[in-house]
């Protein structure tokens, strides 16, 4: 077993991994209790009490943090030439077609996000196996497949997220970095929180959200007490 740092310990230590903590203490704790010497990301994880194995349960969507995400978002726009200029001027980082579908093929994956216009979706079909398995398929469900390729880039940079619950029934979503104040990194929990409030399936039974913990890159995790949202 790995020896511990001395950091690590003495953080470690200052967690009481048996407590629920409030939503803005534990952005606080994590603040102080991150070991890294670069500007870690912060994720939140939701265990939620759906089955994803449903179709109305698999729950998925998009949310825009009011405090962006800290990390500007390489976008490629897959358009016909009319929408390029479009997805240009809106300050997409990558827009064509034929070429990037080759370099996809050719294993480039050097990208966050991938908007894609209606028309062009019947050619993603030769990359969907590279795309799917790291999350970057466009889907009109998270508002990655749309006609209106500018707004759809504004969104992405100004802070919009994707996200989806996996097999187990948890959302993983990063809300923020370190350098982030804790009320910021508060802001943005609350809203993705209360996206997935709006979004409960009727068919779900029981506590919905089940459990909240908050991390960053090599930080302990801190439990979030979920009765400090509204159900």
């Amino acid at each position: 077993m790995a020896k511990l740092s001395k950091k690590r310990k003495a953080a470690l230590e200052k967690v009481d991994s048996e407590k629920l903590y409030s939503t803005l203490d534990a952005m606080s704790l994590l603040k102080e209790v991150n070991c890294t010497k670069f500007d870690a990301s912060v994720d939140l994880h939701i265990r939620l009490g759906v089955d994803p194995k449903k179709a109305d349960q698999a729950i998925r969507g998009t949310v825009s943090l009011p405090h962006g995400t800290g990390k500007d978002k390489t976008v490629l726009v897959l358009c016909t030439p009319d929408k390029e200029q479009e997805a240009k001027d809106a300050g997409a980082d990558h827009v064509g077609l034929d070429e990037y579908i080759k370099k996809i093929q050719g294993g480039w994956t050097d990208i966050d996000v991938v908007i894609a216009a209606p028309n062009v979706m019947a050619q993603l079909g030769r990359v969907g196996r590279i795309l799917g398995p790291r999350g970057l398929m466009p889907n009109p469900k998270t508002g990655t497949v749309t006609p209106n390729v500018g707004a759809a880039v504004k969104d992405v940079k100004g802070g919009k997220i994707s996200f989806r619950v996996d097999k187990y029934g948890i959302i993983h979503s990063s809300i923020g970095r370190v350098s982030f104040s804790p009320d910021k990194l508060v802001g943005n929990a609350d809203e993705l929180l209360s996206t997935l409030i709006k979004m409960k399936p009727s068919s779900a039974k029981g506590a919905y959200i089940k459990s909240i913990s908050v991390a960053s890159t090599m930080s302990p995790g801190i439990s979030i007490d979920p009765k400090s949202f509204k159900q």
